[in-house]
């Protein structure tokens, strides 16, 4: 019963209205500074872009001031990140360190995004932008443009995401913190960890994809909804990597390429609400397109790369949770 139940969810498809605003200003967040660092002769610098951009993703269902202050303390923290992680870079830090840099980035993004009740929760995308960051080679007169960079496409992201609100003068106050102590952060710094320990010990190329793979499944609700996000992460990849490889087989431009993000980016917010798994079919392309733009790599082994880590991070974000359930549940 269990697993039939497990199948109708990962095949469930819930409606999500309002998605289309949320959406459009996604695309616009990403769209805009994409494009700019290309006409500034600087595509290295996209990888800083996007992530700044990410601020947009937060706080969709709130309004005004609800959503300005999750979207500014979302903002800041990303861009911090992003700053740190080119400190890791700078540093010649050893890749094990690296990771356990990564993992307290985890705990302490999980302690915030709880006690700040950010929306999408968890701290995914800190591990993210920190672990993808922190592998590109830069040094310390690099550290004031990536801040720059990302403030700036932070900036933008807030005034697309605030400027209806600031029209329809709404006073929608913020909502009550709550408190970041829990098991919580010590489940994801112990995710991040494993995965990426395990993916460093293989010397697979990119070491962040899998502790990303394994903080998304944490990040969602309850033992269930947490089984339900790791098989729409390994599945929704996996079908997603048919679609890189037929994108990255074209060739295209880097301002195709941003265009075809921007697409990306508008369809997973259209998705991600409604069914995870279809939005990780958008995402996966989405991922290897902004990276190939930054510094382009070898097709196969970025895709390889990319399917292998996955199933590495889900794994041990299943067997993360499955301890967690195994201990609440035990007398």
């Amino acid at each position: 019963m269990l697993g039939e139940g497990m199948l109708k969810q990962l095949l469930h498809i819930q409606p999500q209205p309002g998605a289309h605003r949320v959406a459009l200003r996604a695309g616009l967040s990403v769209l805009v500074p994409l494009l700019t660092v290309l006409a500034l002769g600087h595509p290295e610098w996209s990888t800083y872009a996007v992530f700044g951009a990410f601020t947009s993703i937060y706080g969709r269902n709130h309004v005004h001031l609800s959503r300005l202050a999750m979207q500014a303390s979302a903002g800041a923290t990303l861009v911090a990140v992003v700053v740190l992680g080119g400190v890791v870079s700078a540093l010649h830090a050893p890749a094990w360190s690296m990771v356990l840099a990564a993992g307290l980035v985890a705990a302490l993004g999980s302690m915030l995004s709880t006690a700040q009740d950010w929306h999408p929760p968890g701290p995914m995308f800190l591990v993210f932008a920190f672990g993808a960051v922190m592998t590109i080679p830069v040094t310390f007169a690099d550290l004031p443009v990536m801040a720059v960079v990302a403030g700036s496409s932070a900036v933008l992201s807030l005034a697309l995401g605030n400027a209806g609100g600031f029209y329809r003068r709404q006073r929608t106050m913020p909502s009550r913190l709550a408190s970041p102590w829990s098991w919580q952060p010590l489940r994801f710094a112990l995710a991040v960890v494993m995965a990426g320990g395990i993916a460093t010990a293989l010397g697979i190329g990119h070491p962040y994809w899998a502790m990303v793979a394994a903080a998304a499944p944490l990040s969602a609700r309850g033992f269930t909804g947490q089984l339900l996000r790791a098989g729409h992460r390994v599945l929704g990849t996996m079908l997603g990597l048919v679609t890189s490889a037929a994108l990255l087989a074209l060739g295209m431009g880097a301002v195709t390429t941003v265009l075809v993000v921007a697409v990306l980016q508008i369809a997973t917010e259209l998705l991600v609400g409604r069914n995870y798994g279809l939005a990780m079919i958008c995402i996966t392309p989405m991922a290897l397109l902004m990276g190939q733009l930054a510094a382009p790599r070898p097709t196969a082994s970025l895709l390889f790369d990319r399917g292998i880590e996955t199933f590495i991070g889900a794994a041990v974000a299943v067997l993360v949770v499955g301890a967690a359930e195994l201990r609440r549940r035990r007398p």
